[in-house]
């Protein structure tokens, strides 16, 4: 009975087991091969990730929820960086040649500032653009025109407030401006106007203190921005 058992026991079923263990050897084996082979886009899941959130409705409603992609740091893209930079030094020269008075340039992390001053644009309160403006435009409109970048022309005040019948507050003047540039460069410069946004920011984003007449000159401004290209999936469709 004894030797029975023992035959019993180390019979079919023990060969099933080894050969089960080595199928799921070769499994694992298999499968880690794939892992050391693939190639996560940090960038393309999470731009994956905050589409998902928002489709089932996710975002912002408790703990549980994800988190959404933070800013950009400036150096995310090289060659979105080394563009911009190329762009800086092209439009500093044209602006030093044509003599274009009251243009600044700044090269920040969201992308490239072109800067208007309020008295080269605009008169003190109103949104139609001025003769210069135009002339000014006209000869920035080529270099601009046909980059891969999105524009976003944005409209500044100081914090004097307006109340007048057309501009109830510095809000309508900013948004006025704003549209009022980007209206000439897609009606009269042909930009295209899916590349273009407008905004306008009132008195909320000085570059400079309102505590003196110089700085609120400064403030009142329109900047055209020439975002990095890598942020064109950050921006609304």
């Amino acid at each position: 009975m004894r030797s029975r058992r023992q035959r019993d026991e180390s019979g079919p079923t023990g060969s099933w087991l080894t050969t089960y263990s080595d199928m799921m050897s070769l499994l694992l084996a298999f499968f880690v091969l794939l892992f050391s082979f693939s190639v996560i886009d940090e960038h393309k899941f999470a731009t994956f990730i905050t589409a998902f959130q928002e489709y089932i409705g996710v975002i912002g409603q408790g703990s549980a929820a994800l988190e959404q992609p933070g800013p950009l740091p400036l150096d995310y893209s090289e060659l979105g960086q080394r563009q911009l930079y190329e762009l800086f030094q092209e439009l500093t020269e044209l602006v030093e040649a044509e003599g274009l008075g009251g243009v600044e340039l700044e090269l920040q992390e969201r992308g490239l500032v072109i800067r208007f001053a309020e008295q080269v644009f605009f008169d003190l309160g109103e949104a139609t653009l001025k003769p210069e403006a135009i002339e000014t435009l006209r000869k920035l409109a080529p270099t601009l025109r046909d980059l891969p970048n999105p524009l976003r022309v944005e409209g500044h005040t100081d914090n004097w407030p307006i109340r007048t019948q057309r501009f109830p507050s510095n809000w309508e003047l900013s948004v006025h401006r704003a549209t009022n540039v980007v209206r000439f460069l897609v009606e009269e410069e042909w930009f295209d106007p899916q590349k273009l946004s407008a905004a306008g920011y009132s008195e909320y984003r000085p570059i400079r203190p309102n505590d003196t007449a110089e700085n609120r000159a400064m403030n009142r401004r329109v900047d055209i921005v020439i975002l990095n290209v890598d942020l064109w999936d950050y921006e609304p469709n």
